[in-house]
């Protein structure tokens, strides 16, 4: 029996948000569920997206704001594993580190929080739309021109107290379907977007496990992965990697399965959202192996080539 298998304590790593600590009793209840033998102990660290609140994520730094500070308590040894929003990490995985499971997904959609009851379509001419997400504010003003977009920040508690504020500076707000269901928020919710309005933000929804590479006790991690969930999100974020792509720019795809069948979208925007590349194909997946993600990456990269040879990359330089 390797040593691992009668481990009785595993340090897993989290945000401290409500949120965070939600996700992670959620995968520690995974992991004692699947592997009884063991237990799970929870530590938090505040990471710099986290400490700063104030400014807009992008201009903090797109890669890594919400996780790097997990990742080197990896390195540093101070706990086993990490749970990560799959859309909060970097495409690439830093070096000596990987995903080693990756949970089924909960909704992908965006939601729209608003004290008038509004959806995308009845809000009032001009109002004011609150998230700090640049690829929803550019389908918003694809969709709504007349729309105005303003940064707002704070964990999804606090930014569904702002949106319902009387006084406050938002009609409406946005927000990940998963983060508002898991806290119990969803009676606030004035209109689930649909993907095919809006498409979600590559593996949004999803939660993430990262471990060492080299850690002996990753078939463990494994016994909570979710095969279709992994091969979807797989294919998202080989989209976002062959654009170049971080989660501060205006890149969504979405990748979801009809039997065998894979069927990804992907989309590329202006930041005002004026112009726009839209993409999409079809793979068969025949089953969850190695094959098979390497399948899916392959079908993401494919697409991604598409959305370049149609001007994509144009639509991401910066604004001069």
């Amino acid at each position: 029996m390797d040593a691992y298998d009668s481990k009785k304590i595993f340090r897993l790593g989290a945000r401290g948000s409500a949120l965070s600590r939600w996700q992670a009793e959620h995968v520690a209840k995974a992991f004692e569920t699947r592997n009884p033998q063991t237990k799970v102990e929870l530590r938090t660290y505040t990471t710099r997206g986290d400490q700063n609140q104030s400014v807009p994520l992008p201009q903090i730094g797109g890669k890594g704001v919400f996780t790097a500070e997990l990742q080197q308590a990896l390195y540093d040894g101070d706990i086993d594993f990490a749970v990560h929003s799959q859309k909060d990490l970097p495409v690439q995985d830093p070096e000596g580190l990987e995903i080693a499971a990756v949970l089924e997904r909960e909704n992908p959609a965006d939601v729209l929080v608003s004290r008038g009851g509004f959806t995308l379509k009845t809000l009032p001419q001009g109002a004011t739309i609150g998230t700090s997400s640049t690829r929803r504010a550019a389908q918003v003003l694809s969709l709504r021109p007349d729309l105005k977009t303003i940064d707002i920040r704070g964990n999804v508690d606090t930014r569904i107290q702002k949106a319902l504020d009387p006084s406050g500076p938002y009609d409406a707000i946005m927000l990940a379907y998963a983060g508002v269901a898991r806290l119990g928020r969803l009676s606030d919710v004035s209109e689930i977007v649909e993907s095919s309005i809006m498409l979600p933000a590559p593996g949004q929804g999803a939660l993430a496990v990262e471990c060492l590479r080299d850690a002996p006790f990753k078939h463990l991690l494994r016994n909570m992965n979710d095969a279709k969930t992994e091969i979807a999100v797989r294919a998202e974020r080989a989209f976002l990697a062959g654009l170049g792509g971080g989660c501060s720019l205006p890149i969504a795809a979405f990748a979801h399965f009809e039997g065998d069948m894979l069927h990804l979208k992907g989309c590329v925007l202006s930041k005002d959202g004026a112009k726009q590349i839209r993409v999409e194909a079809t793979i068969a997946i025949i089953d969850s192996s190695f094959d098979a993600l390497s399948t899916a990456e392959h079908l993401g990269r494919e697409l991604a080539m598409q959305a370049a040879a149609r001007g994509a990359d144009r639509l991401l330089l910066p604004v001069a």
